[in-house]
């Protein structure tokens, strides 16, 4: 809990640490906010990949060494990343210097570019897992917050039949949880009518 400058009391998501600004001001801005920006898009799904194994903490505090590494998260520019790119990232200390993780970028940029041609954008696809509308849940506490959902195993899913990596179920339900896909605050937090108030009629 924190306290607002009325002097109210303001609950956030219990994950949200108090004590790393960062994760506050992310939790406050950006978690749950409906996402229609392919960009964007692209910018979670590398940001969620370098995620696994590791706290979202670490993640969010090398953002902009990822930024500036993936040229602005800009997939069309990734997708044309060669070997020898790749091995220069490994030697980064702004990322996460994994291999795999950072080939999987590359891979998933050229997979983001055909679904973009099959679909018209990424947006419109990974938005028909959730009827094109955000879903509206009741968790009241983060600990009753969910890993995965039957939406995230068929978004999941049907990534993996397009050559994506790093996007298993739990990954997914995370960049659902980011792009908006879901509002997954818990209904005592502040943020939960702010964003529930966001989605379309």
């Amino acid at each position: 809990m924190a306290r607002s400058k009325g002097g109210s009391v303001r609950v956030r998501c219990g994950w949200s640490s108090l004590d790393d600004q960062a994760m506050r001001r992310y939790h406050d801005t950006e978690w749950g906010v409906p996402v229609h920006d392919d960009s964007r898009h692209f910018e979670f799904l590398v940001l969620e990949g370098a995620q696994a194994g590791l706290s979202w903490s670490t993640i969010l505090h090398k953002r902009e060494g990822y930024r500036r590494a993936f040229d602005g998260f800009d997939p069309a520019k990734v997708a044309r990343f060669t070997s020898a790119k790749v091995r220069r990232l490994r030697t980064d200390g702004g990322i996460v210097r994994n291999r795999l993780k950072i080939g999987s970028a590359v891979t998933n940029a050229r997979a983001f570019l055909a679904v973009q041609k099959e679909f018209g954008s990424f947006d419109t696809f990974a938005w028909s897992f959730v009827g094109g509308k955000p879903r509206q849940n009741h968790w009241r506490s983060s600990q009753a917050l969910p890993a995965t959902s039957v939406e995230s195993d068929q978004f999941s899913k049907a990534l993996y039949s397009r050559g994506f990596r790093f996007v298993g179920s739990t990954i997914i339900y995370a960049h659902m949880q980011a792009v908006g896909m879901v509002n997954d605050h818990s209904i005592d937090c502040f943020r939960y009518r702010q964003v529930e108030d966001l989605a379309p009629d």
